[in-house]
C-alpha cells in the first residue's frame, strides 16, 4: 500500500471553526468538529441522535458515583447561579462562578485528573449568606464537604498503606464499608469459570441494618433506575434505526442489562457488540472502566457515541492485520504470548457525542471490551478518535511550547514533521495491539495485581506502542514515511514522563493517576537504566531532555516490556508494587516547581475538555424523524445548565 494512502488521513477543517470555547484555572474548553457528519444517512444521523440521548441521560450517576454530595452541591450551585441578584457587584461571585464550572468539568468536586478536593476561593459564609439572598434551600451537610480541606480530600486514593475504600471519597462504597470487608466479599463471590462474571461491575457495596455486605445493583428498578429508565428508552428508540442485525442484537443485551442488572447478560452485549464489525455508527454506553474504583472493580458511568472516519481507518485496520506479527517479534517470552491473535477489529473514529466520565474531559483512544476472556475467545474493539485529538493539535498552535521545552533545532523540526504522525500511530498501536497482546498464565486473574493494575496494564500498552514506532515494518507498511520519523514520538514522550507531564502536579503532591504514572514510570526506568542514550541537561538555569542514541532508548523500552508483560502474565504483585513505588509515585519537588513556573510564561492549559455540539431532530407530524441538525454555538455554562434542567432525573440521595 502506498505509504501517501495511509499518511494523508487526517481531514481538512474550515479554518473558520473556533477550537477554543474558554479558559479557567488549570482548564480550558474546547470545541470539536464533526466532519462528513452531513455525509451520514438520515438513518445514520437519526441513530446518532438516539444513542446520544441515551447517552446524555446518564450524566446523573457520574456525579453520584464521583461523590455521594455531588449532586447536592451541584443543584445548590447551579440555583445560586441563576438566580442570586447581585452577580456583577460582588468579586465573590466571580470566585463562585469560577467553582461551578469546575464542578461540572470534573463532575464532582474531586479534579478530574489529580482527583485531590478542589477547594473554593469564596467563604462558607458568603455562600450561606448567596444562598439565603437567592432564596436557595440547600442540605446544611454539604458545607464540610464543600469548604473543609479535610472532609473526604480525595476522590480515589491509591496510597500504600491507608484503607483504599474508607479513605477515598467515591460512591462505590456504602458508608461503614471497609476495604477488608469488600475485598472479603468480592473473594467469596468470586467467579472462577471459563466466562466469568464480573462480579461487582454494576454495584455499590453497602452494609444492611445487621451490619452485613451487601449489593446494591445498578439497574431499572434498582440503584439509579430512575437515569436508567431514560438510558433504556432512548436505546429502544435506537433499535428504528439500526444498521444491521448484529448492532440490533448488540443493543437488545445492552437494554436487557440495564433492565435487570444481570452481569451474564452483560457478557453476552460485550460479544455482541465485539461482532458488530460492519456499522459505521457505534458507541460506548454504560459501567466500563474502573479506574475511580479504588479497588479497580465497579465501573463508571461512560458513553461515547461515534462513527467509523472510513479513510484514517485504513492505517487502524492495517496495524490490525499484522496484529500476529508485533505479538510474534514482540520482545516478551514466548510463553507469555498468544499462539493466535483473535478478532482486533481496529478504526479511527469520529466522536459524535461525549457524555459520563468521556466527558468533558475524554480518552482519544479506546480499547473495549476489558474482560480478558471475552478478548481472548471473541476479540476486542480499538478505536482511534481522530476528531479530538485534531482539536487539541490545533487549539495548542502557536502556544510556543516546543521551544520552550524541547533541546534544540532538530528535534523541534522532527516534532514540528512527525510529532502528530507519531501520537496518532502510538495511539493506534496501544490501543490496537498493545491492550491485545499477551496472556495471562493458568490461574491468574484480572485483579491479581490489585491497585497497581491500572498502571501496569497501561505501561505495558504503551511500551508495546512506544517499541514498536520505531521498528522498520511501520515504515514496509507505509505508516511512516521513513527510518527517522519515530524520533518524535520518542522525543515528546519520554519528555512528558520526564518532565512536561510534571504540569499537572500540585507542588508536595505524588503521582497518582493511573497514566501519569505509567508514563513516568516508563520514563524513569529508562533514564535508570541508561547508560548515555538519553540525560537531562541543563541550560541557563532551564532542564532539557537529550536524547544521544535512539536505538539503544528502543532496547531498553524492549526490555521494560518484557518485565511489565511477565508482571502482568504471572500476576506477581510484589513486583508490580516495587516498580511502581520506585518509579511511578515520586517526583523531584525542583523540577516540578521549574515546569510550571515555564508553563506558566506560556498560558498553556494542563488539561482541556469539550462541549458538544447539539443535535436536534426534526419530526413529522406522524413522530418520524425527517431531518437531524448539528449546531457548535453552545457556550460551557450553556451547555451544562440545559444538561441540568434535562436530564437530571436522579434524588440527591441515591
Amino acid at each position: 500500500m502506498a505509504a501517501v494512502g495511509i499518511l494523508c488521513g487526517c481531514h481538512k477543517k474550515e479554518q473558520t471553526f473556533q477550537y477554543s470555547v474558554e479558559k479557567f484555572y488549570d482548564l480550558e474548553v474546547l470545541r470539536y468538529d464533526v466532519p462528513e457528519f452531513d455525509q451520514l444517512s438520515l438513518q445514520q444521523k437519526s441513530l446518532i441522535y438516539c444513542l446520544s440521548e441515551a447517552a446524555l441521560w446518564g450524566r446523573d450517576i457520574l456525579y453520584d458515583q464521583n461523590g455521594r454530595y455531588n449532586l447536592r452541591i451541584r443543584r445548590a450551585c447551579e440555583a445560586l447561579y441563576l438566580n442570586y441578584p447581585y452577580k456583577k457587584k460582588e468579586p465573590e461571585f466571580a470566585a463562585f462562578e469560577r467553582y461551578l464550572k469546575r464542578v461540572w468539568f470534573s463532575n464532582g468536586i474531586h479534579h478530574h485528573y489529580s482527583q485531590d478536593k478542589f477547594l473554593p476561593e469564596f467563604s462558607q459564609e458568603w455562600f450561606v449568606a448567596a444562598c439565603e439572598k437567592a432564596g436557595v434551600q440547600y442540605d446544611e451537610a454539604i458545607l464540610p464537604v464543600m469548604f473543609d480541606p479535610t472532609v473526604m480530600p480525595k476522590r480515589t486514593t491509591t496510597q500504600d498503606g491507608v484503607d483504599l475504600v474508607a479513605c477515598s471519597a467515591g460512591n462505590y462504597y456504602g458508608e461503614g464499608v471497609t476495604q477488608a470487608e469488600a475485598e472479603a466479599w468480592y473473594a467469596a463471590h468470586k467467579d472462577n469459570s471459563d466466562e466469568p462474571l464480573w462480579i461487582g461491575l454494576n454495584s455499590q457495596l453497602v452494609k444492611n441494618e445487621n451490619g452485613e455486605i451487601e449489593e446494591r445493583v445498578y439497574k431499572v428498578g434498582g440503584l439509579y433506575g430512575a437515569a436508567l429508565e431514560h438510558v433504556v428508552y432512548w436505546l429502544r428508540e435506537a433499535l428504528k434505526y439500526v444498521e444491521n442485525d448484529e448492532q440490533r442484537l448488540a443493543i437488545e443485551k445492552l437494554i436487557a442489562f440495564n433492565e435487570t442488572g444481570d452481569l451474564k447478560l452483560f457478557n453476552e452485549y460485550c460479544i455482541a457488540w465485539v461482532k458488530d464489525l460492519d456499522s459505521r455508527v457505534d458507541f460506548v454506553n454504560g459501567f466500563t472502566e474502573t479506574y475511580a474504583d479504588p479497588l479497580g472493580i465497579t465501573g463508571t458511568w461512560e458513553s461515547m457515541v461515534n462513527f467509523k472516519d472510513l479513510n484514517a481507518t485504513k492505517r487502524a485496520q492495517l496495524i490490525s492485520a499484522n496484529a500476529q506479527w508485533f505479538e510474534d517479534h514482540s520482545t516478551t517470552d514466548p510463553k507469555y504470548k498468544k499462539e493466535e491473535v483473535k478478532g482486533v477489529s481496529a478504526k479511527v473514529i469520529t466522536a459524535a457525542t461525549l457524555a459520563g466520565d468521556c466527558y468533558p474531559a475524554t480518552p482519544i483512544g479506546i480499547n473495549l471490551p476489558n474482560a480478558n476472556w471475552i478478548r481472548k475467545e471473541y476479540g476486542s474493539k480499538s478505536v482511534t478518535i481522530d476528531n479530538l485529538m485534531h482539536a487539541y493539535n490545533e487549539a495548542a498552535k502557536g502556544s510556543g511550547f516546543n521551544e520552550e521545552f524541547m533541546v534544540d533545532a532538530e528535534t523541534m523540526e522532527l516534532a514540528e514533521k512527525y510529532g502528530a504522525m507519531c501520537g496518532d500511530l502510538h495511539t493506534d498501536l496501544h490501543e490496537c495491539v498493545g491492550h491485545g497482546s499477551g496472556k495471562l498464565m493458568p490461574g491468574v486473574t484480572k485483579d491479581a495485581l490489585k491497585e497497581h493494575a491500572s498502571t501496569i496494564e497501561e505501561a505495558r500498552a504503551d511500551l508495546f506502542g512506544l517499541y514498536y514506532l520505531a521498528d522498520p515494518k511501520l515504515v514496509e507498511l507505509g505508516l511512516l514515511p521513513n527510518e527517522e520519523a519515530y524520533k518524535a514520538g520518542y522525543y515528546e514522550q519520554l519528555m512528558n514522563g520526564l518532565m512536561t507531564q510534571l504540569k499537572r502536579i500540585e507542588p508536595g503532591k505524588d503521582i497518582e493517576e493511573s497514566h501519569m504514572r505509567d508514563r513516568q514510570l516508563i520514563a524513569a526506568w529508562v533514564y535508570d537504566h541508561a547508560n548515555g542514550e538519553l540525560e537531562i541537561i541543563e541550560r541557563d538555569g532551564k532542564h532539557y531532555l537529550q536524547i544521544n542514541d535512539y536505538p539503544g532508548v528502543r532496547r531498553l523500552f524492549g526490555e521494560l516490556l518484557a518485565e511489565i508483560q511477565r508482571i502482568t502474565s504471572e500476576g506477581d504483585y510484589p513486583a508490580a508494587k516495587a516498580i511502581v513505588e520506585r518509579y511511578a509515585v515520586k517526583v523531584d519537588q525542583d523540577l516540578l516547581m521549574e515546569v510550571r513556573e515555564r508553563f506558566a510564561k506560556l498560558d498553556i492549559a494542563p488539561y482541556k475538555g469539550f462541549v458538544n455540539p447539539v443535535y436536534t431532530a426534526k419530526r413529522n407530524p406522524m413522530g418520524d424523524i425527517i431531518k437531524v441538525l448539528i449546531d457548535f454555538d453552545e457556550d460551557y455554562a450553556e451547555q451544562h445548565l440545559r444538561y441540568s434542567r434535562k436530564y437530571s432525573p436522579l434524588p440527591d440521595v441515591n
